[in-house]
């Protein structure tokens, strides 16, 4: 809490011996105009015109917040602990700036002494011991004053303050004195008399007090009387002087009536000191009342001691009333005056507060009408652009009509490019007996293209082996070095090679090769890692929309169903899960770790397999082989319809269908579903929902059929969504290129495309460079007959439409 002490200080500027240097210590509030005003009236008249005005506050420790704490200054930057410092010295200034004036208004020079301590007391005595301050007032509370049992701060200053400083507490129209270890004359006890009963009347205007009397203590223990006792003495004095000179008692109350009525005529020039000037008349006429009191006692007093003079006091005790009465109106007409000032210069500060509102509200009016001229503009700018935006929307919709056109004429193309692929497939399983080979690799090439197994290099790490990515025959690649300590992992490393070697589909992960004596397979690299990282969102990447979550949903029960259907034996994943799904350039979706795969040896689908040993991971694997050990292909329906509900919502498979199944009952599917995929189609996703809850059923015969019943109801879900990418294309800026642009070997788009004699299509530069060292095809690993290129024209015409449209 900040501790504020304005300290007024008058310093007489002489050099001779006789000069003191007077303080003035108040603190800030509207009382405190009084306190100075009475300064000024008591020290000015005595020749000291130069004040120093001192205002101690707390240390500045932090700077406030909006929202009421402190930060400490250790914790800020120093531009902004300045420019909190500086704001605290404009307000203190602005705070003394009243009492300046009133200094100002008498024509007295004031110096202003600004001190920064977390001890008032101390830094005040600090400041009157190097400033030689012989006279110090402050302003004290009515309670303490100088009493030692009080410790307020006027205690606290008198007992810090030198002792070659008298100190004066003002509170409440009392006075106290505390006084120096300097010899007093005279004149001071008078001038605190006379101040004390100006004190006195000051408190009458300023509050409800009828308290008459001042009280003037010294700190040392000087003695007090009251203003009876006083009076008394003035009385007495005056009477002994008139005795003395026994003027005329006719002229004698002439010439006060002609002083009385001089003062009333000059105090009656305005109608605010009036109201004061009568008060003051009505406490003279109390104090006649009392006067005339005071005479019958002390003729009392005579008669009882036989005085001889006592038949002569009536006349100079009337005389001494009236003299009296003209003091106390002469101390009036002082306070009245004192009053007027403090009047004067709050009018001046209201009529400087006045003009400078007037000011502001013409630089507000001003403003505004800058304002009223800027939203004129800004509705003419926003007419301008409702104009371009219905303009854009036309062109728009004319956009979407011609992108609807050429979608429906790509996927007509896509669907000859299928199905030639397919006969192509067809007639090579024809040629080959459908006994695929594989391309070897050595170990010096795989530790040279791994750097010797970097780990900058590894982007992968499972419990069966670890995954490397490199660049072989200028192919980036991925490379899979299994455990090989057990006889299991020799299992699975050649249970993989022989389904990948001989079976192909779009959406299984393609084997490239493999180094059979080291354990590693060499694998298709896809750019953009496995589902389950791109579902949780990992590493920060990007989200997948629903229509993209619907494409790979089907792309993967298609692989599976492609699976189950191999000839001459079915064949069952048994691990899937999203950690094993993996994405290529365009978010194609490839099942790929099927090394721990069984084969059936039945062409009948709903054949079991009795396998005891624990494969496949906790969540996806099927509950009856859990309990039974037995496998069927209905075991990889299960593990796909987990699969399917994490594509919904994106979260851990742990009792994720229990959560779906109670959001459907409770008409809360879109709360659980993923936000980051974007606007679902109620629907569609109903209807995936459901079908994942059929495939995740705890009973094997209630899952549904995967190639009967749950692939018809996905590629109704794939047309929706590929509507929606096609709709979603138009307005992105530039869209992915066709996976039949993309060179098998460059992975990127090609500008010269041409037919190998593999029957694919690769760009020209990059064939022809893997026909100067290799005589196999780069996507069988099969011998070519021949090295005769052929140039793939129409896929030429629709790569240059593709690259004009996205420039």
């Amino acid at each position: 809490m900040e501790k504020i002490l304005e300290a007024d200080a008058n310093t007489v500027s002489q050099r001779s011996s006789s000069s003191s240097v007077v303080a003035l210590a108040i603190k800030g509030n509207k009382k405190s105009k009084y306190v100075v005003q009475w300064a000024l009236n008591k020290f000015v008249p005595e020749g000291m015109i130069i004040f120093k005005l001192i205002h101690v506050h707390a240390t500045i420790k932090g700077v406030p917040t909006p929202l009421g704490n402190v930060i400490p200054l250790s914790q800020v930057r120093n531009d902004v602990a300045t420019a909190f410092k500086k704001e605290v010295e404009w307000q203190t200034n602005e705070m003394l700036l009243p009492f300046k004036r009133l200094c100002e208004q008498r024509k007295v020079h004031v110096d202003v002494v600004l001190i920064e301590s977390d001890d008032v007391a101390i830094a005040i005595a600090e400041e009157v011991a190097k400033g030689a301050i012989t006279k110090l007032v402050v302003g004290a509370s009515s309670r303490g004053i100088f009493k030692s049992k009080q410790k307020g701060i006027s205690m606290k200053i008198s007992v810090s303050t030198p002792r070659f400083c008298t100190v004066y507490a003002i509170s409440k129209g009392k006075l106290s004195i505390r006084q120096s270890d300097m010899p007093i004359d005279g004149n001071i006890v008078d001038d605190a008399s006379e101040t004390s009963l100006s004190s006195s009347s000051s408190s009458n205007y300023t509050s409800t007090s009828q308290t008459e009397s001042a009280s003037v203590s010294s700190y040392a223990g000087l003695h007090s009387s009251s203003l009876a006792t006083q009076r008394f003495q003035a009385l007495s004095s005056i009477n002994s002087a008139l005795l003395s000179t026994n003027p005329s008692l006719s002229d004698t109350s002439h010439s006060r009536g002609q002083s009385l009525d001089l003062g009333r005529e000059n105090t009656a020039t305005s109608s605010a000191r009036n109201s004061d000037i009568d008060h003051a008349l009505s406490r003279v006429s109390s104090c006649k009342s009392f006067i005339s009191d005071t005479e019958s006692w002390m003729y009392d007093q005579n008669s009882i001691k036989d005085v001889p003079l006592a038949a002569t006091l009536p006349s100079p005790n009337r005389q001494a009333k009236l003299n009296l009465e003209l003091e106390k109106l002469r101390i009036e007409l002082r306070h009245v005056q004192g009053l007027h000032a403090v009047a004067q210069s709050e009018k001046i500060e209201a009529s400087r507060k006045l003009n400078d509102l007037s000011k502001r509200r013409s630089e507000e009016t001003i403003k505004m009408k800058e304002i009223i001229a800027k939203e004129e503009k800004a509705k003419e700018f926003a007419k301008l652009e409702i104009e371009k935006y219905q303009d854009a929307s036309r062109e728009a919709v004319y956009m979407k009509e011609c992108a609807e056109r050429e979608a429906v004429e790509r996927k007509e193309t896509e669907l000859k490019v299928i199905r030639a692929t397919k006969e192509k497939e067809k007639l090579e399983d024809a040629l080959s007996g459908n006994i695929l080979q594989y391309r070897k690799f050595t170990w010096a090439e795989i530790v040279s293209a791994t750097s010797s197994f970097s780990e900058d290099l590894r982007i992968g790490m499972g419990a069966y082996g670890t995954v490397y990515k490199c660049i072989l025959y200028h192919t980036t690649v991925a490379v899979k070095v299994l455990n090989t300590n057990g006889n299991r992992e020799s299992k699975q490393f050649q249970q993989e090679l022989e389904i990948l070697s001989r079976i192909r589909h779009p959406n299984l992960l393609l084997l490239l090769g493999a180094c059979p004596d080291h354990g590693c397979l060499v694998y298709e690299y896809m750019e953009n890692g496995n589902l389950e990282d791109r579902l949780l969102r990992k590493n920060n990447t990007c989200p997948i929309t629903w229509f993209e979550r619907f494409r790979i949903a089907w792309e993967i029960a298609s692989a599976l169903a492609f699976l189950h259907s191999s000839k001459p034996e079915p064949i069952i994943h048994r691990d899937l899960k999203p950690a094993n799904i993996l994405l290529g350039r365009n978010l194609v979706s490839k099942i790929g770790d099927i090394g721990l795969s069984t084969v059936l040896h039945s062409d009948n689908l709903s054949t079991m397999y009795k396998d005891t040993a624990p494969v496949g991971t906790l969540c996806y694997i099927d509950p009856e082989y859990q309990r039974t050990g037995l496998i069927s292909p209905k075991s990889d329906v299960y593990a796909f319809g987990m699969v399917i509900l994490q594509l919904l919502t994106a979260k851990p498979a742990i009792a994720l269908a229990h959560k779906v199944e109670t959001a459907i009952e409770g008409g809360n599917l879109t709360d659980i579903l993923d936000p980051e995929a974007g606007a679902w189609p109620f629907k569609e996703t109903l209807d995936l929902a459901l079908l994942g809850l059929s495939c995740a059923e705890l009973r094997r015969r209630d899952r549904p059929d995967l190639k009967d019943q749950v692939l018809p109801i996905l590629d109704r879900l794939k047309e929706v969504a590929d509507r929606a990418q096609n709709s979603a294309s138009t307005v992105t800026i530039k869209s992915k290129p066709p996976n039949h642009f993309i060179c098998p070997i460059l992975q990127d788009v090609m500008d010269d495309p041409c037919v190998a004699a593999d029957g694919y299509t690769y760009d020209r530069k990059a064939i022809d460079k893997w026909l100067e060292e290799n005589d196999n095809s780069p996507m069988t690993n099969i011998a070519l007959p021949h090295k005769h290129l052929i140039p793939n024209y129409t896929l030429l015409s629709a790569i240059l439409e593709w690259k004009s449209a996205e420039s």
